[in-house]
C-alpha cells in the first residue's frame, strides 16, 4: 500500500452515485436515462445532476433523440470515461493491496 496515495482517487468517479453510474455504464453499450434512474434509484434531478457532472468530465456521452415520438436520453462512457474507469480501479487495488 506504499504506492497508494487518497488523493490520486478521481473526486468526478468517487462519489457513490457516479461511482455506479460509471460501473453500470462500464457493463453495458449504453443505457436510457429511465435504465439508469432504475439501476440506481435516484430522482430525475439527481440523476441529471450526475450524469452532467461525469458529461463535463468527458467520462460520458449523452444523446437525446426520438423514439415512436417520444424524447428518450441515453448514456454511453466515452473512450476517456472507460480509460478513467480502468484507472479508477487500478487505484483501488493499490489500496487493497493487490
Amino acid at each position: 500500500m506504499s504506492d497508494f496515495n487518497s488523493s490520486d482517487l478521481d473526486d468526478v468517479i468517487h462519489g457513490r452515485m457516479r461511482l455506479g453510474l460509471m460501473a453500470y455504464l462500464a457493463s453495458v453499450e449504453a443505457a436510457s436515462f429511465g435504465e439508469l434512474k432504475d439501476r440506481t434509484g435516484a430522482t430525475d434531478g439527481n440523476l441529471s445532476t450526475h450524469l452532467r457532472k461525469l458529461e463535463d468530465a468527458g467520462y460520458v456521452a449523452i444523446t437525446k433523440r426520438f423514439v415512436d415520438r417520444k424524447p428518450r436520453t441515453d448514456a454511453a462512457l466515452t473512450d476517456a470515461g472507460r480509460k478513467a474507469w480502468i484507472a479508477y480501479l487500478d487505484d483501488l487495488k493499490k489500496l487493497v493491496g493487490e
